[in-house]
């Protein structure tokens, strides 16, 4: 049986969370052993422990812009102490054949890796434009011999980070997944959403933005188009399920100022994020994901799509690889108001095209995204990794 090490920077249940939680959930434990180190206790925590995987609490070495302070730095090193105590206890006991690093933003895995020559293996999930210096030491970490293996969710992922021919090596494109074995649709539970929480009347259209509310998601490029969209048509509201990052609470007030200035309070609505977020999926009509920046995959279309909803998506980053122009949505130009309103008055005009895209992009999901497809393939990669 083989031995590996996860070590991950959170214990949400947020995008990188859930596909961690989803692969090891799956995984063939017969053939491979996981153990878990998490910053923190949470929820995922819970949920790994539920499924009998063992979770152990210790410093990541997490990378975080406010590092580079004189205390942050003394701290950084006692980190550094404490979890290599923790990990030697731990190699001690299973004699680790593979550490995974979930996300660029831990260091752990690969100092400890290079330090006891054990293979590493990076599955990243980010798109780092800025700041500059960040994205040339991510690059220069994984150019590192030490690091053996790289894992990006997308093509465009991969295309972002394959500087040079020390990265482009070892690395290839595992695309997420999503569990499809819970797809039954309880149509009281929608019904009950649209009449309690989207406050709907029977004929209304719901756009929705799922994600969250921060500088590069879109909710406020969104809201401009809706407020347009809705001087010619009295059936349709907005809805968008989120929170801001912490201590980045302006970006919902400024949403929420917006809304109030266009005098759309009764047409806009903001949700905290849901536990049952499928419920909420299977109660809209329309899916939107406007990012203004590269999405590194897109996990919220790929639910919008099993639930059958068409998405409009921004035509770049991962979303370009999920969303089929014109067959499960629309991929429009980023940051193009007018393209967006354009695409969302098709879909508003004609519930057939948005039937039928939903029917489509279920379809892709099934056959492309799904959890057994990602877990085999990354079997199969520990497989010939793991000799």
């Amino acid at each position: 049986m083989k031995k590996i090490l996860f070590i991950h920077q959170s214990a949400e249940l947020y995008g990188s969370d859930k596909t961690l939680l989803l692969l090891l959930k799956n995984l063939d434990k017969t053939k491979f052993k996981p153990i878990v180190i998490l910053p923190f206790d949470g929820p995922l925590k819970e949920a790994l422990e539920s499924e009998k995987i063992e979770v152990v609490i210790a410093p990541v070495l997490k990378l975080y812009r406010k590092l580079f302070t004189p205390k942050n730095i003394l701290g950084f090193f006692g980190d550094i102490k404490k979890a290599f105590k923790i990990i030697n206890e731990l190699h001690k006991k299973h004699q680790f054949d593979l550490i995974y690093s979930n996300t660029l933003a831990v260091l752990l895995g690969i100092m400890y890796a290079w330090k006891n020559n054990i293979q590493h293996l990076w599955h990243v999930h980010e798109i780092i434009e800025k700041p500059t210096l960040f994205k040339k030491g991510f690059i220069a970490l994984l150019s590192l011999k030490c690091n053996n293996f790289i894992v990006y969710n997308s093509k465009a992922t991969q295309t972002f980070w394959e500087a040079n021919e020390n990265i482009s090596k070892k690395g290839i494109v595992i695309w997420n997944g999503i569990e499809t074995n819970s797809l039954e649709i309880n149509h009281n539970d929608v019904l009950d959403i649209r009449t309690n929480k989207f406050k709907l009347n029977s004929d209304e259209i719901v756009i929705a933005l799922v994600g969250r509310i921060s500088r590069w998601k879109g909710q406020m490029i969104l809201l401009e188009a809706f407020q347009k969209l809705i001087k010619s048509r009295t059936d349709i509201k907005l809805v968008f399920v989120g929170a801001p990052p912490p201590n980045q609470e302006n970006f919902q007030e400024d949403l929420e100022k917006k809304i109030a200035e266009y005098q759309l309070e009764n047409n806009v609505l903001i949700l905290p994020f849901q536990n049952e977020i499928q419920k909420i999926w299977q109660s809209i009509d329309i899916a939107v994901v406007p990012s203004t920046e590269p999405e590194p995959f897109g996990m919220v279309a790929i639910e919008a799509m099993l639930a059958q909803k068409p998405v409009v998506a921004s035509n770049h980053g991962g979303l370009s690889e999920i969303v089929e122009d014109n067959k499960t949505g629309f991929l429009v130009q980023p940051n193009n108001q007018q393209e967006l309103i354009f695409a969302l008055e098709k879909l508003l005009q004609n519930q057939e095209l948005r039937t039928q895209m939903g029917q489509n992009g279920f379809h892709r999901v099934i056959h492309q995204f799904s959890v057994e497809q990602y877990v085999q393939s990354f079997e199969k990669l520990f497989e010939n990794i793991v000799v």
